[in-house]
């Protein structure tokens, strides 16, 4: 069988934007595939037409410049937006992308190429505490895409508590659009970088911005503190926020009254369609799994590629150039004549070891295990206390996996993406940073690698049809047409 195109690309953020359209740029048939109905990944995640926020450059940062390669992609590639990837396969030199194509009813698609780059991106890590499931509790990820995708403001009086840098632009965000923020609350300590000061020297003047806009809005920013517990009955009403030690054991608290939370611990890699084609992991700067790539961004499995937070999280500049660079490697590794650009390599270089330093300046502690008591819930999905993931460990559970097996936790509808790291670790898996002497990730320790054939919620009967499989529609809403040919290379 002929495949549809030379290169499928799955994601439409910076990465996967970036590489579709430079492997489009070197004379590829290409396809861009993504969930969302307009591209621009969790990053650049915009309003549907019509809505339009009063100054969209405080939200969206290189807006203008991703438009642009937007526009660009459209008049050289098939983009196929509304289309969720719930399977990859590799036979050959064919690799297979299945998805679900439309809006409220959805039906099966089959895409094949010659290559397949994976850039879908990453989604918040929280850690559990009592009344994390109350309502007005959310990710700092979550309130950003309210903000930013539907122009919603998560609550009049919020808190922002985590770990990590991007605890900054959601609070200077929210401030700006009319909430009050009641402080940025940073469980490490306020310095952050300052022990990598080279490296963060280029990112010291975005710092200085987002601080100096939390100071017009009087939000406070204070570090070696955490909410440990959210309190509230129908809905948020305040939480419990502890100053910590250095190992986020609590050593004072308070309360603060609130109607929301945003509270997350960093980011973690989506892996659900590399580790299916069984692409090689290894433990990133956060102690998470992550794709193992070369220079080119190729994994382990032939004609599959990576790019952006799959490869280890690292942000939207990062992820444009692994994009790009894994776009002409595929061009080149087709027969394109793709001339070397150090350049990139070294900018994709500096802005990965800088990724690194990150890891390394907002660790998670394990102190947080103390802010847990046995009727916390740890999945929320299938309600499993921390009793039972206890009783799990007892019986002999020593990872996630075997935690799963025996108390249900990660069977819910995210599939462990928002337990996954706390069973890990609670079932005895160790993360960088994890443990004051540094302990290192076992790979297939966490959720994230289990092989799950199906990503996506898929209906049964689509599966059944699998089989008798008919030729591929077109886009939802348009016409037939045939999709761009491979080019002979």
């Amino acid at each position: 069988m002929t495949p549809d195109y030379d290169l499928a690309v799955i994601g439409g953020g910076p990465a996967g934007v970036a590489g579709a359209l430079t492997g489009a740029l070197a004379g590829l048939g290409v396809v861009l595939l993504d969930a969302a109905p307009r591209l621009g990944g969790q990053y650049f995640r915009r309003p549907a037409p019509g809505f339009r926020a009063a100054r969209p450059g405080a939200l969206h940062r290189g807006l203008d410049r991703f438009t642009r390669q937007c526009d660009d992609l459209a008049g050289r590639a098939d983009v196929l937006t509304g289309h969720r990837v719930w399977a990859v396969g590799r036979d050959g030199g064919t690799v297979t992308v299945r998805c679900l194509a439309g809006d409220r009813e959805e039906r099966p698609r089959t895409v094949t190429a010659r290559r397949l780059l994976i850039a879908t991106g990453a989604h918040d890590r929280p850690l559990p505490f009592p009344g994390w499931d109350l309502p007005g509790v959310l990710t700092p990820g979550a309130a950003q895409a309210l903000l930013k995708g539907d122009l919603v403001v998560a609550g009049r009086r919020v808190v922002v508590a985590g770990t990590g840098p991007f605890l900054l632009p959601v609070a200077a965000g929210l401030a700006a659009a009319g909430a009050r923020v009641l402080g940025v609350h940073e469980a490490g300590g306020r310095g952050g970088l300052t022990r990598h000061p080279f490296l963060a020297a280029g990112k010291l003047a975005e710092a200085f911005g987002y601080g100096a806009r939390l100071a017009r809005h009087r939000v406070p920013y204070r570090g070696r503190q955490a909410v440990i517990e959210a309190h509230g009955g129908d809905a948020l009403t305040h939480v419990t926020i502890a100053d910590l030690d250095r190992d986020w054991r609590p050593v004072a608290t308070r309360t603060v009254a609130c109607d929301t939370l945003a509270c997350g611990y960093g980011f973690v890699a989506q892996l659900d369609l590399p580790v299916q084609l069984g692409c090689a992991l290894r433990a990133d700067p956060y102690g998470d799994l992550a794709v193992t790539v070369d220079a080119g961004m190729r994994t382990s499995v032939p004609g599959v590629y990576a790019a952006g937070e799959t490869t280890g999280v690292g942000g939207a500049v990062l992820a444009e150039a692994e994009g790009r660079i894994a776009g002409r490697a595929v061009a080149a590794d087709l027969g394109r004549r793709v001339p070397p650009d150090p350049v990139l390599s070294r900018r994709r270089d500096r802005l990965a070891a800088f990724a690194r330093a990150l890891g390394e300046a907002y660790p998670v502690r394990p102190g947080w295990r103390g802010w847990l008591r046995d009727d916390t819930l740890i999945c929320r999905c299938e309600e499993v206390p921390l009793s039972a993931v206890r009783e799990a460990v007892e019986l002999g559970a020593t990872d996630a996996r075997s935690v799963k097996s025996l108390s249900r936790a990660g069977m819910g509808w995210c599939q462990g993406r928002m337990c996954g790291y706390a069973v890990s670790r609670l079932a005895g898996g160790a993360a960088a940073g994890d443990s004051r002497d540094g302990g290192q990730a076992r790979p297939g320790a966490g959720p994230a690698a289990f092989h799950r054939p199906i990503a996506q919620p898929v209906r049964l009967g689509d599966l059944a049809g699998m089989a008798a499989e008919a030729p591929p529609p077109g886009p939802p809403g348009a016409p037939a047409e045939a999709p761009r040919p491979p080019t002979e290379g």
